[in-house]
This record gives C-alpha cells, sequence and structure tokens, in this order.
C-alpha cells in the first residue's frame, strides 16, 4: 500500500464565493443542471454535512455511471472543501480510496483559483507514469468543470 499526493490547479473567472455555492453549497441542485451528463446527486446517508455519503449518477457514451462520496469537511468562510471518493467509477480499481482538498483563492481579474490536493490510498505500488496520467487526466477534468459553471453561470447571471 501505498499514499501518492496529486496536486492540481483550475482558474476560473467566476468569483471564489458565487463558485464555492455552486461547487459545494448548491452541488446538489447545481451540477444536474449545468452538467448534461449527470443525471442526479443523491444523499445516500447523512443531512449534508459531513459525514454525508452521495451518490452522483451520469451518463457516458450511453453506459451509466455512478460515484459515490463521502463529504469530510466543510469550511464556508475559507472556501474550502474536503470530501473522500468512496466508489465508483472514480475509483480505480487498485485504489482503496481517495481524499479531495479543495480550496478557492481569489484569483486575476476577480475570478477564482482553485486549489485541489488529491490523495491516493493505493493497494499496491503505483508506477510514476500512472501518477503523472491521473495528474493530466484530473487536470483535464476539473479544467473541463469549471468551464461547465462558467458557462452555466454566464447563461443565468441572476444565479447567486
Amino acid at each position: 500500500m501505498g499514499v501518492h499526493t496529486i496536486e492540481t490547479e483550475s482558474a476560473s473567472s467566476v468569483p471564489p464565493a458565487k463558485l464555492y455555492k455552486a461547487f459545494v453549497i448548491d452541488f446538489d441542485n447545481f451540477v444536474p443542471k449545468a452538467f448534461k451528463a449527470i443525471q442526479s446527486v443523491e444523499v445516500i446517508e447523512g443531512n449534508g454535512g459531513p459525514g454525508t455519503i452521495k451518490k452522483v449518477t451520469a451518463v457516458f457514451g450511453g453506459e451509466t455511471k455512478h460515484v459515490l462520496y463521502k463529504v469530510e469537511a466543510f469550511d464556508e468562510a475559507n472556501w474550502g472543501y474536503n470530501y473522500q471518493i468512496i466508489g465508483g467509477f472514480e475509483l480505480p480499481e487498485n485504489v482503496d480510496k481517495v481524499s479531495v482538498e479543495t480550496k478557492l483563492v481569489e484569483g486575476p481579474d476577480g475570478g477564482s483559483i482553485a486549489k485541489f490536493t488529491a490523495k491516493f490510498e493505493t493497494k499496491g505500488d503505483v508506477l510514476p507514469n500512472v501518477k503523472e496520467h491521473a495528474k493530466a487526466e484530473s487536470k483535464t477534468r476539473r479544467d473541463a468543470f469549471f468551464r461547465a459553471i462558467e458557462t452555466y453561470l454566464s447563461a443565468n447571471p441572476d444565479y447567486n
């Protein structure tokens, strides 16, 4: 078993407070509206706070997939959010769990910089090229995620 850490950043033109509200506070309602592939977000256990387990169901290439994650912590004052991926298509076969720490900071021109630290607890050793591939894939997906949020918020300026 090993622990492998990947750090990435994504920039957004959306101010941190608005991005945090959409991405964290209103996630369950907002994400299915902003992402056509995501069909639903269900609370499996808990009340939405730390310890809550959620199931996100999406359709990719005609195939329905899901991911389970557990809310670890909110820090609304500092735009922080931590969660664990505990099951589903986002959890690779050789990984026990993925812990993700997210922090939004003010970016240039009123936008945001989202900083992500993902810790993968593996069942065995992960080759360095696999880790680099995961980092590149994570960055690409997160950037696309933020582009979709920006597109939705631009088309719906009254969202707050």
